[in-house]
């Protein structure tokens, strides 16, 4: 299996390196492993949902 690592996933879902590391230590990006100091993450996983978001859509405010 290939693995990339956060800053390869920050920069393919355009987003901040820390913001995959933070996601990765949530336990939200599955088959994620440390390596020392780096994440691990499977080459063809997806970018999780941004549960920080609340779709405006669904609360009846457009």
């Amino acid at each position: 299996m290939d693995y990339i690592t956060a800053n390869q996933a920050a920069k393919k879902w355009s987003i901040s390196q820390r913001r995959v590391q933070v996601l990765c230590a949530e336990g939200r990006i599955p088959g994620v492993f440390k390596l020392g100091e780096t994440w691990a993450l499977p080459a063809g996983v997806e970018k999780p949902e941004d549960k920080r978001r609340k779709d405006e859509c669904k609360n009846g405010k457009i």
